[in-house]
């Protein structure tokens, strides 16, 4: 005989023949049962021991038929703990009083005289969801943890036309559940879009679950999406939600989604299509309810050819479409976001707020930034930590296209350049991998060799 499946039980009867009988057959599928004649004596210990399952019995009075002590009960365990499983027993025939149990809260119900492999399969039932429920909770709670966004954060600034047209749809589509896709270059800014949209919506109040889909490892995304149970592969020695059903009653948001394999985009089009996920191993299917939001910075023509992704999961995700421009066509936009980053960073560092010059300014805001927002974010957090106190001006800025670009190919030619300093050389090479392929993160870091995490730590240690 093998382990038992679950921890701790407690069975509630007046009737010690029932309590004998259930502790007896229950012996192999908990680890401990408890068992009382009196829910007044049983509360303390569920309170304490938030048990896997609970039997409770629906009459307790003398002559009782109607349910009513066993209802009331009922409400009391529901109230120390909403994700309690209770399975109310009930006389023989009492179908509605089962049927009234079920709609005050409880799991499932057996009838008395019960058949032995009836109580076993619901209890087993019972016990398997709040195990489910419980592992919901503590991911809903790491994902929110998670969620939180930075104190101080940047609001979506800026009163360009492009931005007024953001801010439009987002005003229009928050409160609504309709999917969003977000377009955009890196560095625009579409999680915060995503983040507007959410606090927009009426799910505001729940989680927000943010999956990088460029950042996870191809071979884990299909466990770190839709789950897994224990045993469906070899290192699966637990059940695990995936974020897809930690978002439940919230909203995710799925970060480079051009970078779902083809292989797992139908899967992801069966959750949109059915509100439903089936972690991988499982045989039956979870239902949710989530809103999705999805961003690229893929250009619509290659998210519009078949080869790279399904047009029906495309359509599934851009009921909304919000398209936001890089910041070099938003040039009057520039002078509100460095003051808004000076501020902040300088709230960060405890550092007073430095003066800009007219030419830093000007500078700025003529500067090209093929790193958008979070170049400029970079950038000027650099300049408030190596402040000494005066006004900045355009050398405090590592304002890239003042250099002269050099190619790959004339960076390792032997006596192609008189520079052999590393990180210069470091720096040309990362800037000229980002221009060839249109700051495509994923694209550019495999030609230089280097995961995406990698590329983003020298772009900012570059301050690109």
């Amino acid at each position: 005989m093998g382990a038992p499946e679950f921890d701790f039980c407690v069975v509630i009867d007046d009737d010690e023949d029932i309590l004998v009988a259930a502790r007896l057959l229950l012996r192999n599928l908990f680890a401990e049962i408890a068992t009382f004649r009196a829910p007044e004596d049983a509360l303390p210990v569920i309170q304490a021991r938030r048990p896997d399952a609970v039997l409770l019995d629906a009459n307790f009075a003398r002559g009782a038929t109607n349910a009513a002590e066993g209802l009331a009960w009922l409400g009391k365990l529901l109230a120390v703990d909403p994700d309690m499983v209770v399975v109310m027993i009930t006389a023989h025939g009492g179908v509605q009083v089962a049927v009234n149990a079920m709609k005050h809260g409880a799991t499932d119900f057996v009838s008395k005289p019960w058949s032995n492999e009836r109580l076993l399969a619901t209890v087993r039932t019972a016990a398997t969801l709040r195990r489910s429920r419980g592992a919901v909770s503590t991911e809903r709670a790491k994902v929110a943890a998670l969620a939180q966004p930075v104190s101080g954060e940047t609001p979506l600034l800026g009163d360009s036309p492009g931005m007024a047209r953001v801010h439009s749809l987002v005003a229009r589509a928050g409160p609504t559940d309709a999917n969003v896709l977000i377009l955009g270059e890196n560095g625009t800014g579409k999680e915060l879009v995503a983040r507007a949209l959410h606090q927009a919506s009426l799910r505001a109040e729940r989680v927000m679950v943010t999956v990088d889909l460029g950042a996870v490892a191809e071979t884990l995304l299909d466990s770190e999406l839709f789950g897994h149970v224990k045993g469906a592969f070899t290192d699966a020695r637990a059940d695990r939600v995936g974020r897809i059903q930690a978002a439940d009653g919230g909203t995710l948001f799925l970060d480079e989604i051009g970078n779902l394999p083809l292989h797992l985009q139908p899967k992801l089009l069966t959750v949109l299509e059915q509100r439903q996920v089936t972690p991988v191993g499982a045989n039956r299917p979870v239902p949710v309810n989530i809103r999705v939001i999805a961003a690229t910075n893929l250009s619509p023509e290659r998210l519009r050819d078949e080869r790279h992704f399904r047009q029906d999961l495309l359509f599934r995700l851009n009921t909304v479409e919000i398209e936001l421009p890089p910041l070099r066509e938003r040039r009057e936009d520039i002078a509100a976001l460095v003051d808004h980053y000076l501020a902040l960073y300088a709230r960060r560092y405890d550092r007073p707020v430095p003066s800009l010059s007219d030419a830093a300014r000007a500078a700025l805001v003529a500067h090209d930034w093929p790193g958008n927002v979070r170049a400029l974010r970079h950038a000027i957090e650099r300049a408030v930590i190596l402040s000494s106190g005066g006004p900045l001006v355009p050398d405090d800025f590592p304002l890239g296209p003042s250099r002269p670009r050099i190619s790959p190919e004339a960076i390792v030619a032997p006596g192609a350049i008189a520079d052999l300093n590393l990180d210069r050389a470091e720096r040309r090479l990362v800037e000229e991998a980002l221009r060839k392929h249109g700051y495509n993160i994923s694209l550019a870091a495999a030609e230089l060799g280097l995961s995406r995490a990698a590329l983003y730590r020298r772009m900012e240690k570059h301050g690109l």
